[in-house]
């Protein structure tokens, strides 16, 4: 862990935003230093804002669960529709739920259905994506058969940004 902090470093330093997201995880971890939430969310935040979608999305939950910043689920939803947008499946999940209950974002079945169609699809964890198929299934007992149609539309429509 000594070498790649040193080299992660060093990268980080000019500005590579995968080296920043790397020692991100090694802060939020505790890989080789000390586990220090808000070291971790200061090296996310870097590779995040070059556009990084894992750091975005792994900003997004550290806003959601309030690990080294206030927790604000408006926040969490802004990083992870920028990772969603990119084509991010976790991303896409945990947006999904939080439009799913309205926490952070207005309630959106329609919305909340496409991102966990998403998902569903794009999730390579094989229990990680059929969570994301339950949900989506039990949102759409709750809903329309149009709302269904618009979504499922929606979803074979979408392409990352």
């Amino acid at each position: 862990y000594q070498v790649a902090l040193k080299w992660y470093r060093l990268a980080a330093d000019q500005g590579d935003a995968e080296a920043q997201f790397n020692l991100g995880l090694m802060y939020d971890l505790g890989q080789g230093v000390p586990q220090d939430d808000q070291e971790s969310v200061m090296w996310y935040r870097l590779a995040a804002d070059q556009g990084h979608a894992e750091a975005q999305s792994k900003l997004g939950l550290m806003y959601g669960n309030g690990r080294g910043v206030i927790q604000d689920y408006q926040e969490a939803s802004k990083w992870y529709r920028l990772a969603a947008d990119q084509g991010h499946a976790e991303a896409q999940f945990k947006l999904g739920y939080m439009y799913l209950i309205g926490r952070g974002v207005t309630q959106d079945y329609i919305l909340a259905h496409v991102l966990l169609s998403l998902a569903a699809a794009n999730l390579t964890d094989e229990e990680y994506r059929n969570v994301a198929t339950q949900a989506r299934n039990i949102l759409a007992g709750k809903m329309t058969l149009e709302q269904i149609a618009e979504a499922q539309q929606l979803a074979r429509e979408w392409k990352p940004k």
